[in-house]
């Protein structure tokens, strides 16, 4: 596997993590870099890097950010968040990996793209859900506001410096799991 390669796979896996905070803003992003030729994208994927997508995708991350900040909109949006996610991260994924064979390159865009967003918009979801529940919706801006700079913040490093970004990655997919298990242990019934 060359270096490239490896790369490749961590932009896509940073990018999906990325995508489960905010579905429209990686793939805005992604744009961006390959507008300004940052990341080169898969040859059937250039398309991304052009003008009408990027305008799309500018658009759509507007729209998106804005949504988020108005309650009950918000949870709405979360009900279509984690398909949207598991599609969009694993197209992430098949638009950046370099070098490997299709059956490989999909096995990855599945598992690692689709799955990764999937975990990630299921648990932001969540959160959420119980702001609503605890507070009415008022807090959920700051979740808002926390999701959209997590999506930046993985999104701008996923381009730039992808090793850290799939670090972070793990790391958050590491506290969903253990948030999991701790909320699923405080669920059983006693008896």
């Amino acid at each position: 596997m060359t270096p490239e390669t490896v790369l490749s796979i961590c932009l896509g896996i940073g990018l999906s993590a990325s995508v489960g905070f905010r579905v429209f803003l990686p793939l805005f992003a992604l744009s961006l870099a390959a507008y300004f030729n940052v990341w080169q994208l898969n040859e059937s994927w250039q398309w991304v890097g052009g003008i009408p997508a990027l305008i799309t995708l500018g658009v759509a991350t507007l729209v998106e950010i804005c949504a988020y900040f108005i309650p009950y909109i918000d949870n709405l949006l979360d009900s279509i968040a984690v398909p949207l996610a598991a599609i969009a991260g694993t197209a992430v994924m098949l638009s950046t990996v370099a070098d490997l064979s299709e059956v490989t390159t999909w096995a990855l865009a599945i598992i690692a793209g689709g799955g990764t967003a999937a975990a990630i918009a299921g648990t932001s979801g969540t959160t959420r859900l119980a702001s609503t529940a605890t507070t009415g919706g008022l807090a959920n801006p700051i979740v808002a506001t926390l999701e959209t700079g997590s999506s930046v913040v993985m999104s701008t490093l996923s381009i730039f410096v992808p090793i850290v970004a799939i670090i972070l990655a793990v790391v958050i997919l590491v506290v969903i799991f253990k948030f999991f298990i701790r909320f699923k242990t405080k669920k059983k019934p006693i008896g």
